[in-house]
């Protein structure tokens, strides 16, 4: 079997590091106990070098997970920029509100390789006997990258290439234009995990048509009609620029229809799901609304913010938000004056004050702040569109003597804290 090579090619043992719990975030309050009793959640954020997240996570999770979506960067050379403005005309981007978003930059493609191989092992070493790898690419490395995982899973666990193929602008003049990524998929066995009814889709009208008037249609074979048939290797599905009511602004987001597919097709309902390249936070949203357990992680702040935002819109079960020791979460910057928050008179409501902020894109409420893990048990997010973000929230199961911590985060990434007592 034919290896790549390069100079620097190894797979370098990773030194474990620590996960450290930042908060606990129960969207609208479900799950949260006052007491302090209740299990922590099992779905959870991570924000540090996924290497080393993944190297920690051995000792819990070796063969343990089901299915592993990847969508690391493309190797495009490239540094990407958030989105972060409303009621923007996407066709003229010199006006866009852009803020930091990824950088896809490497200094050449054996960089690129080690950064990739050694985390296609480690996702290997995690996935369980009958789990899958997806790993999303393009035409950059996508070939580099398939004799990589035929080296690590052997030549005969590739279960399919599939081609996603979507319509958009293009500048390219001398060629044709690009319109497809590659999704490479592998198993780790033969008894693997594909739940064939739960992705079929209707014929199309016209095969209908054929079918009903002619016996011979098919070559004398019928399919079931009704049941559907299964999909191609190829796939459409729409970019997420055309989807307005998916929108993030992060960079590179990928549609919820095709993450759908393969979690419905690689994985069954209370299933352990990962993506170690989270972004703007698509797997583990689409993942909590078809009730698989997930670890999502990032090396960004930003992706981890976006993917917390939409897993609250949504009202997701409870989860974590943990860092890997060496890359510490982020702290407030600045702590709020008193008066950018008051208690209404009967202090069940925390409403914000002071609008100087008006770019506010999130905050939330631990109604018995402890001074060191943060439970928030109410949140706002900042319509994507248009609207304006809540101005109050409710302080739910807050005790005499116990102080209430608000958190906030501006559209350009500011944090802020601060604290208030209850009387």
């Amino acid at each position: 079997m034919p290896l790549l090579s390069w100079p620097s090619k190894s797979v370098p043992s990773t030194q474990p590091g620590d996960l450290l719990t930042n908060s606990m975030v129960y969207p609208d309050g479900q799950d949260y106990i006052p007491d302090g009793s209740e299990s922590a959640p099992e779905d959870v954020l991570i924000l540090g070098d996924n290497q080393k997240i993944m190297s920690t996570m051995m000792a819990d999770f070796e063969g343990k997970i089901d299915l592993i979506y990847a969508d690391p960067p493309f190797f495009t050379n490239r540094k990407y920029r958030t989105r972060v403005g409303r009621g923007e005309d996407s066709r003229k981007p010199d006006q866009w509100q852009l803020a930091e978003g990824y950088t896809d930059s490497w200094p050449d493609l054996d960089a690129y390789l080690d950064m990739l191989h050694p985390r296609l092992q480690l996702m290997y070493d995690l996935l369980s006997p009958n789990g899958t790898l997806y790993l999303h690419l393009d035409w950059h490395a996508n070939s580099y990258a398939r004799i990589l995982l035929d080296e690590i899973f052997g030549t005969d666990r590739l279960l399919n290439e599939i081609i996603w193929v979507y319509h958009g602008p293009s500048p390219i003049r001398s060629a044709f234009n690009r319109k497809h990524d590659t999704i490479l998929v592998y198993t780790k066995s033969d008894q693997y995990i594909f739940n064939v009814d739960q992705v079929r889709q209707p014929y199309n009208p016209s095969t209908i048509k054929t079918f009903s008037s002619s016996p011979k249609a098919g070559f004398g074979k019928v399919p079931d009609l009704e049941r559907g048939k299964v999909p191609e290797d190829w796939w459409y599905f729409p970019v997420v620029a055309r989807l307005h009511s998916e929108r993030t602004g992060y960079p590179t987001q990928k549609p919820e229809a095709l993450i759908e597919r393969i979690i419905l097709a690689s994985s069954n309902s209370g299933d352990l799901v990962a993506d170690f390249f989270c972004g703007s936070g698509t797997f583990p949203a689409v993942a909590a609304r078809l009730g698989r357990r997930y670890i999502a992680s990032d090396n960004t702040w930003r992706a981890i913010h976006t993917t917390r935002k939409r897993l609250v819109s949504q009202k997701s079960n409870s989860f974590l938000i943990q860092h890997e020791s060496s890359s510490p979460y982020p702290v407030p910057e600045k702590p709020l004056n008193n008066g950018y928050f008051k208690l209404t008179q009967n202090q069940n409501m925390v409403e914000v004050v002071q609008d100087d902020d008006d770019d506010l894109d999130y905050w939330e409420v631990d109604p018995c702040w402890d001074g060191e893990i943060f439970r928030s048990v109410t949140q706002a997010v900042r319509p994507r569109k248009k609207g304006t973000i809540p101005r109050q929230l409710p302080v739910r199961f807050s005790k005499p003597g116990s102080p209430i911590c608000i958190r906030t985060v501006t559209s350009h990434g500011e944090l802020g804290q601060a604290v208030l007592q209850v009387s």
